[in-house]
């Protein structure tokens, strides 16, 4: 496997403020940060759990070393009006990346879980991952180790939210529909280390870098 890369991120949104929020993150927060060196895609996705709006984004990264470009830290401390506007507004705000240590299955669903975990053996994640990926109708599975000296760089985008939370790793789970990612999380959460609850996530956004024309 090569040395990929993912920054995972959760918020919670509130109500009077989704649309907007909405309209920063697929307008123009998704393709700047797409614009970064080593940033490859994103997917959003949102609780199914409508009484919580939360939102789980994913970056694919080419290796960890994008989280501390020059490049990407130099946006993060020049956020754009509409970035200062929103991200004092975040509740639940956690934020991780670093490198995928093992990862079973191919391509995405719709649907999707993570799980924040305790340290774990590279042999063990790695037997983790593969059984997921093997359970019915999941497609993929990943296992993220956070680099926390990349995710703690201090920023001025870090400074304009009211908290800003971490974890070690983070189990991330692909599946073809909502009830097959529910039996897959099941088995797994018991050992959650999460700072927020596990769920069951529905996909309502993607962008590839080589979609992104102008930022």
């Amino acid at each position: 496997m090569s040395a990929e890369g993912m920054l995972a991120i959760w918020s919670d949104v509130a109500p009077q403020s989704e649309t907007d929020y909405l309209h920063w993150l697929t307008r123009e927060h998704a393709a700047e940060r797409l614009s970064s060196a080593g940033f490859l895609s994103v997917r959003v996705f949102r609780a199914m759990d409508f009484d919580i709006r939360r939102y789980f984004i994913v970056y694919q990264l080419e290796s960890p070393a994008a989280l501390s470009s020059d490049d990407y830290v130099s946006k993060l401390n020049n956020p754009t009006s509409w970035s200062q506007r929103i991200m004092p507004t975040l509740k639940n705000f956690v934020r991780g990346g670093g490198l995928v240590t093992a990862a079973s299955g191919a391509g995405h669903g719709g649907f999707a879980a993570a799980v924040a975990l305790e340290d774990m053996r590279t042999a063990d994640a790695e037997l983790l991952v593969s059984r997921l990926a093997n359970m019915g109708r999941i497609c993929s599975a990943r296992f993220l180790k956070v680099d926390k000296a990349k995710t703690s760089i201090p920023t001025l985008e870090k400074s304009l939210r009211r908290e800003d939370k971490s974890f070690a790793n983070l189990l991330v789970l692909d599946g073809l529909d909502a009830g097959a990612v529910r039996s897959a999380l099941d088995t797994i959460k018991s050992a959650s280390d999460a700072p927020l609850p596990p769920l069951v996530y529905k996909q309502v956004y993607q962008l590839d870098r080589r979609q992104v024309v102008a930022v």
